[in-house]
Protein backbone atom coordinates (compact mmCIF):
# COMPACT_ATOMS: atom_id res chain seq x y z
CA UNK A 1 0.00 0.00 0.00
CA UNK A 2 1.11 3.56 -0.67
CA UNK A 3 2.09 5.72 2.65
CA UNK A 4 0.43 8.80 -0.03
CA UNK A 5 -2.61 9.52 0.32
CA UNK A 6 -4.50 11.27 -2.73
CA UNK A 7 -6.24 14.25 -1.08
CA UNK A 8 -9.29 15.15 -3.17
CA UNK A 9 -9.57 12.14 -5.82
CA UNK A 10 -13.14 12.86 -6.05
CA UNK A 11 -11.76 16.18 -7.64
CA UNK A 12 -10.05 14.13 -10.25
CA UNK A 13 -11.43 14.96 -13.71
CA UNK A 14 -9.87 11.50 -14.74
CA UNK A 15 -13.13 10.40 -12.83
CA UNK A 16 -15.95 9.10 -14.82
CA UNK A 17 -19.18 10.42 -14.57
CA UNK A 18 -22.34 8.56 -13.56
CA UNK A 19 -24.40 7.06 -16.35
CA UNK A 20 -28.14 8.40 -15.72
CA UNK A 21 -30.58 6.13 -14.63
CA UNK A 22 -33.31 5.24 -17.11
CA UNK A 23 -36.14 7.69 -17.32
CA UNK A 24 -39.09 5.12 -16.36
CA UNK A 25 -36.88 4.19 -13.85
CA UNK A 26 -39.37 6.77 -11.19
CA UNK A 27 -42.16 5.92 -12.91
CA UNK A 28 -41.64 2.16 -11.30
CA UNK A 29 -41.28 3.86 -8.14
CA UNK A 30 -43.92 6.16 -8.15
CA UNK A 31 -46.27 3.33 -8.97
CA UNK A 32 -46.05 1.33 -6.00
CA UNK A 33 -43.92 4.11 -3.34
CA UNK A 34 -44.52 1.44 -0.10
CA UNK A 35 -42.49 -0.58 -2.09
CA UNK A 36 -40.01 1.76 -2.62
CA UNK A 37 -39.68 3.08 1.48
CA UNK A 38 -39.48 -0.86 2.09
CA UNK A 39 -36.99 -1.22 0.16
CA UNK A 40 -35.01 2.19 1.33
CA UNK A 41 -35.78 1.24 4.70
CA UNK A 42 -33.40 -2.40 3.96
CA UNK A 43 -30.86 -0.44 1.93
CA UNK A 44 -30.21 1.56 4.74
CA UNK A 45 -30.20 -0.90 7.63
CA UNK A 46 -27.91 -3.13 5.24
CA UNK A 47 -25.60 0.10 4.67
CA UNK A 48 -25.25 0.58 8.64
CA UNK A 49 -24.03 -3.18 8.84
CA UNK A 50 -21.34 -2.55 5.81
CA UNK A 51 -20.44 0.12 7.92
CA UNK A 52 -19.64 -1.77 11.03
CA UNK A 53 -18.54 -5.14 9.22
CA UNK A 54 -15.89 -2.84 7.57
CA UNK A 55 -14.61 -1.21 10.96
CA UNK A 56 -14.88 -4.45 12.22
CA UNK A 57 -12.00 -5.84 9.39
CA UNK A 58 -9.75 -2.55 10.26
CA UNK A 59 -9.62 -1.97 14.14
CA UNK A 60 -5.85 -1.02 13.53
CA UNK A 61 -6.59 1.85 11.48
CA UNK A 62 -7.98 4.97 13.22
CA UNK A 63 -9.43 7.00 10.55
CA UNK A 64 -11.14 4.27 8.79
CA UNK A 65 -12.84 2.58 12.06
CA UNK A 66 -13.84 6.15 13.30
CA UNK A 67 -15.62 6.59 9.91
CA UNK A 68 -17.09 3.50 9.88
CA UNK A 69 -18.70 3.67 12.82
CA UNK A 70 -20.02 7.25 12.42
CA UNK A 71 -21.35 6.12 9.39
CA UNK A 72 -22.79 3.30 10.64
CA UNK A 73 -24.73 5.65 13.11
CA UNK A 74 -25.41 7.60 10.45
CA UNK A 75 -27.14 4.98 7.76
CA UNK A 76 -29.35 3.75 11.17
CA UNK A 77 -30.42 6.99 11.63
CA UNK A 78 -31.73 7.55 7.93
CA UNK A 79 -33.21 3.36 8.88
CA UNK A 80 -35.18 5.22 11.61
CA UNK A 81 -36.29 7.90 9.55
CA UNK A 82 -37.76 5.87 6.73
CA UNK A 83 -39.45 3.82 9.20
CA UNK A 84 -41.24 6.60 10.66
CA UNK A 85 -42.30 7.81 7.37
CA UNK A 86 -43.85 4.39 6.87
CA UNK A 87 -45.58 3.93 10.25
CA UNK A 88 -46.65 7.42 9.67
CA UNK A 89 -48.60 6.32 6.33
CA UNK A 90 -49.52 3.14 7.83
CA UNK A 91 -47.24 1.21 5.43
CA UNK A 92 -46.00 -2.22 6.98
CA UNK A 93 -42.59 -2.29 6.88
CA UNK A 94 -41.10 -6.01 4.69
CA UNK A 95 -38.75 -8.21 5.40
CA UNK A 96 -35.08 -7.70 3.88
CA UNK A 97 -34.64 -9.25 0.22
CA UNK A 98 -31.71 -9.68 -1.53
CA UNK A 99 -30.55 -6.67 -3.63
CA UNK A 100 -29.03 -8.40 -6.81
CA UNK A 101 -27.35 -4.92 -7.76
CA UNK A 102 -25.48 -4.90 -4.57
CA UNK A 103 -24.53 -8.54 -4.88
CA UNK A 104 -23.11 -8.44 -8.41
CA UNK A 105 -21.06 -5.51 -7.14
CA UNK A 106 -20.02 -7.38 -4.35
CA UNK A 107 -19.00 -10.11 -6.75
CA UNK A 108 -16.50 -7.89 -7.86
CA UNK A 109 -14.20 -7.32 -4.75
CA UNK A 110 -10.93 -8.99 -4.96
CA UNK A 111 -9.19 -11.21 -2.66
CA UNK A 112 -5.87 -10.11 -0.93
CA UNK A 113 -5.67 -7.65 1.70
CA UNK A 114 -4.66 -4.47 -0.52
CA UNK A 115 -7.00 -5.50 -3.38
CA UNK A 116 -10.15 -6.52 -0.88
CA UNK A 117 -9.32 -2.86 1.42
CA UNK A 118 -9.60 -1.13 -2.22
CA UNK A 119 -12.63 -2.70 -3.73
CA UNK A 120 -15.05 -2.99 -0.25
CA UNK A 121 -14.39 0.91 0.13
CA UNK A 122 -14.88 1.94 -3.62
CA UNK A 123 -17.50 -0.54 -4.09
CA UNK A 124 -19.05 1.45 -1.14
CA UNK A 125 -18.08 4.70 -3.44
CA UNK A 126 -20.14 3.41 -6.44
CA UNK A 127 -23.68 2.26 -4.40
CA UNK A 128 -23.30 6.00 -3.04
CA UNK A 129 -22.96 7.43 -5.82
CA UNK A 130 -26.09 5.85 -7.21
CA UNK A 131 -27.73 6.56 -4.44
CA UNK A 132 -27.11 10.13 -4.33
CA UNK A 133 -28.33 10.59 -8.13
CA UNK A 134 -31.63 7.97 -7.46
CA UNK A 135 -32.50 9.90 -4.03
CA UNK A 136 -32.35 13.29 -5.88
CA UNK A 137 -34.86 12.15 -8.71
CA UNK A 138 -37.07 11.30 -5.66
CA UNK A 139 -36.96 14.44 -4.26
CA UNK A 140 -38.01 15.70 -7.61
CA UNK A 141 -40.31 13.87 -7.98
CA UNK A 142 -42.42 13.32 -4.83
CA UNK A 143 -45.42 16.03 -4.52
CA UNK A 144 -45.23 15.86 -0.13
CA UNK A 145 -43.18 18.51 0.71
CA UNK A 146 -41.86 17.56 4.05
CA UNK A 147 -40.90 14.19 2.27
CA UNK A 148 -39.35 15.64 -0.68
CA UNK A 149 -36.72 17.67 1.67
CA UNK A 150 -36.31 14.48 3.43
CA UNK A 151 -34.90 12.54 0.26
CA UNK A 152 -32.90 16.16 -0.41
CA UNK A 153 -30.90 15.59 2.69
CA UNK A 154 -30.63 11.99 2.09
CA UNK A 155 -29.46 13.02 -1.53
CA UNK A 156 -26.67 15.40 0.44
CA UNK A 157 -25.73 12.62 2.72
CA UNK A 158 -25.09 10.31 0.28
CA UNK A 159 -23.14 12.58 -1.57
CA UNK A 160 -20.65 12.85 1.34
CA UNK A 161 -20.55 9.09 1.89
CA UNK A 162 -19.23 8.51 -1.59
CA UNK A 163 -16.74 10.99 -1.50
CA UNK A 164 -15.51 9.54 1.90
CA UNK A 165 -15.25 6.36 0.59
CA UNK A 166 -13.37 7.52 -1.88
CA UNK A 167 -11.03 9.60 0.34
CA UNK A 168 -10.25 6.67 2.52
CA UNK A 169 -8.98 4.82 0.05
CA UNK A 170 -6.94 7.45 -0.52
CA UNK A 171 -5.13 7.52 2.82
CA UNK A 172 -3.95 3.95 1.66
CA UNK A 173 -3.49 4.15 -2.31
CA UNK A 174 -2.35 6.61 -4.98
CA UNK A 175 -4.68 8.70 -6.60
CA UNK A 176 -3.86 7.04 -9.79
CA UNK A 177 -4.79 3.49 -8.48
CA UNK A 178 -7.78 5.27 -6.61
CA UNK A 179 -9.30 6.67 -9.81
CA UNK A 180 -8.44 4.15 -12.04
CA UNK A 181 -10.09 1.07 -10.36
CA UNK A 182 -13.29 3.33 -9.32
CA UNK A 183 -13.79 3.87 -12.70
CA UNK A 184 -13.57 0.37 -13.76
CA UNK A 185 -16.10 -0.67 -11.12
CA UNK A 186 -17.90 2.32 -12.77
CA UNK A 187 -18.14 0.90 -15.81
CA UNK A 188 -19.36 -2.51 -14.62
CA UNK A 189 -21.70 -0.54 -12.57
CA UNK A 190 -23.09 0.89 -15.48
CA UNK A 191 -23.76 -2.73 -17.07
CA UNK A 192 -25.37 -3.91 -14.15
CA UNK A 193 -27.85 -1.16 -13.32
CA UNK A 194 -28.52 -0.96 -17.20
CA UNK A 195 -29.50 -5.02 -17.36
CA UNK A 196 -31.70 -5.24 -13.86
CA UNK A 197 -35.24 -4.64 -14.68
CA UNK A 198 -37.11 -1.42 -13.19
CA UNK A 199 -38.95 -1.60 -9.87
CA UNK A 200 -39.95 -0.16 -7.36
CA UNK A 201 -36.55 0.27 -5.06
CA UNK A 202 -33.46 1.97 -4.87
CA UNK A 203 -31.47 -0.37 -7.39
Amino acid sequence: MSDRPSASVCLDPAIIPLQASHPDWIQAVQADFPAFLRDHASCEKKASGMALNVASHYPDQPRLLSAMTDLAVEELGHYREVIRIMLDRNITPGPDTKDPYVNELNGLIRRGSESFLLDRLLVGAVVERRGAERFAIVADAVSDTDLGSFYRAITASESRHWQLFIDLAGDFFTAEVVTERFNQLSVAEHGIIAALPLRAALH
